[in-house]
């Protein structure tokens, strides 16, 4: 029976032995053989195993097999113990890593928190030893067929995979695993493909113009961009609208959004209005018209390219845009009063004012003189709601500082704010005759990129200037009759008072407004077993 005495007897005959310590093959074997004794024994004999593994190659893989039967004991400080000392073998032979590797991957499903950050830190210790050997471990057990262990595989090179210096994984590592990752990306739930594709933004060669072009060519794979769009199909529309996400950060002024552009502008919007209507806090049409305006700012169209999208986009735009009152001096109740959904017209107007620059002679062009006419009648109207409600977001917005800007209510308004100043905007270029397509405006839900000098108050915030309103009266001379219509006393569009919406993204009288959005949130890919989602 081992002994805990002899057990450092044999250590003893073994470290005086020094480099000849190769020679006592049976002390090494009474050591391992420890790992069937008492809890005393199974933790000396992990250290002792450790310490002198690099003098007996030819017991290698028995020792690290009595390692692993101690990565499996009942006793958790014997388990932390062995996990512990597993790299330590790798540093004498790497070519073991992809063995301790999978083992240990298959430990990640423990409950305890300090043995799985003591497991995180094994695996993040062998990844500095031989990157590709511990990535063919940890795929060995992605593509197994215990789900509960190919979740945790993938979550953890989710976490740790960008905490690494760029030169820890070598060129033959990154291609390793991107090959990996495309290979189980045929078969993933939707949220495996999320964490798959931060994976794969995460590999240094990805960072590149032609690695982005590489992860393009995987998303829209995904997407499935060849297939017919259902818009009642919720979980076609949450595909797409995943997709799409982990698109958006790849498009850049070489890497072009044209395909994912034209399939939403042709394909998804003529059935916009099919799509689930708001519920729960989930908004999926609004959370396409988002994505559509980020992606179609690096387009890639050419004038040809871009009608037949710009067309869906105008006929979109315009069922948000009402035209006026046949006369707009009669009182209205109300009830008659249009409900100007101001975010999604800050979605399309922005996708509109980003295509019409590549085709200027969609609204100029001389067939083109009636719709012109039209559209800038409703861009008068709407400018008239839009102007009120910035004016009186700005008087409810105006001093307040501190704790009240941080109230739901107070950030509604903001946001609201961000919304309709971003419309004025696009709205002023769009007036121009013939229109502009030259001014530049931060989506409402983006960051800001630079905040207005000198200024702390919320009501004047970075793009939002004292607006001049835009009126029109249908003549070629668009510009000049503007300036004389301000200078003549009308009664300009009022909307009905009430209380400030809980959405600021619509706006039925004066005080509801426009929305910053919502964190996305899943809808589900698959029911049951995994699968293309």
């Amino acid at each position: 029976m081992v002994t805990v005495e002899e057990l450092y007897q044999k250590f003893g005959v073994l470290a005086d032995a020094k480099d000849k310590a190769g020679e006592h093959e049976a002390e090494f074997l009474y050591i391992i053989s420890a790992v069937k004794g008492g809890p005393g024994e199974k933790r000396l004999a992990s250290q002792f195993v450790t310490r002198f593994f690099k003098y007996f190659p030819k017991l290698a893989y028995q020792a690290i097999n009595a390692l692993f039967d101690l990565c499996e004991d009942d006793d958790i400080n014997i388990r932390k113990q062995a996990i512990k000392d597993l790299p330590s073998l790798c540093k004498v032979d790497k070519d073991h890593v992809p063995k301790i590797a999978e083992a240990l991957t298959q430990l990640l499903q423990c409950e305890d928190q300090n043995e799985l950050s003591l497991i995180h830190s094994s695996l993040s210790q062998l990844l500095t030893i031989n990157a590709k050997g511990v990535l063919h471990g940890l795929f060995t057990q992605i593509n197994g067929e215990d789900d509960g262990v190919r979740e945790k595989a993938i979550k953890f090179l989710f976490v740790n995979l960008r905490k690494l210096p760029d030169e820890t994984l070598n060129k033959e590592a990154q291609d390793y695993l991107v090959d990996e990752c495309k290979k189980v990306l045929h078969d993933v739930t939707k949220e495996e493909f999320i964490f798959i594709m931060e994976i794969l933004k995460s590999v240094p060669s990805m960072n590149t113009v032609i690695g982005r072009q590489q992860l393009l060519e995987i998303v829209t794979e995904q997407a499935e961009l060849d297939q017919a769009f259902e818009a009642s199909d919720t979980d076609i529309v949450d595909r797409l609208l995943s997709c799409a996400k982990q698109a958006v950060p790849l498009f850049s002024k070489n890497v072009h959004s044209k395909v994912f552009l034209s399939y939403i502008c042709n394909h998804v919007l003529p059935g916009l209005g099919r799509m689930s209507p708001p519920g729960d806090g989930v908004d999926v049409k609004l959370d396409m018209l988002k994505l559509l305006a980020e992606i179609s700012e690096h387009n890639g169209f050419t004038q040809d390219d871009c009608k037949s999208p710009l067309q869906n986009v105008f006929e979109r735009l315009i069922e948000y845009m009402p035209l006026p009152p046949a006369d707009l001096e009669t009182d209205t109740s109300p009830t008659d009063e249009p409900k100007l959904q101001f975010s999604y017209v800050e979605c399309l107007m922005y996708t509109f004012h980003q295509l019409g620059r590549k085709c200027p002679e969609f609204l100029t062009a001389e067939e083109a003189a009636e719709r012109l006419k039209d559209f800038r009648l409703r861009l008068q109207y709407f400018a008239r709601g839009v102007q009120i409600y910035i004016k009186q977001l700005r008087q409810d917005l105006q001093g307040k500082t501190g704790d009240i800007l941080k109230t739901e209510e107070s950030k509604l308004k903001v946001c609201a704010l961000k919304v309709t100043s971003n419309i004025n905007s696009l709205i002023k270029d769009l007036f121009h005759n013939p229109p502009s397509y030259k001014c530049m405006v931060t989506l409402s839900w983006k960051p800001a990129v630079k905040a207005a000098a000198h200024s702390t108050d919320p009501a004047n915030t970075a793009g939002q200037k004292r607006f001049t309103p835009v009126t029109y009266d249908g003549s070629s001379n668009g510009a000049s009759n503007a300036k004389k219509m301000n200078r003549e006393p009308r009664q300009l569009y009022a909307p009905p008072s009430g209380k400030f919406s809980e959405k600021a993204g619509t706006f039925t009288g004066s005080t509801r407004g426009g929305s910053s959005g919502r964190p996305f949130r899943g809808r589900g890919f698959r029911r049951g077993s995994r699968g293309r989602f």
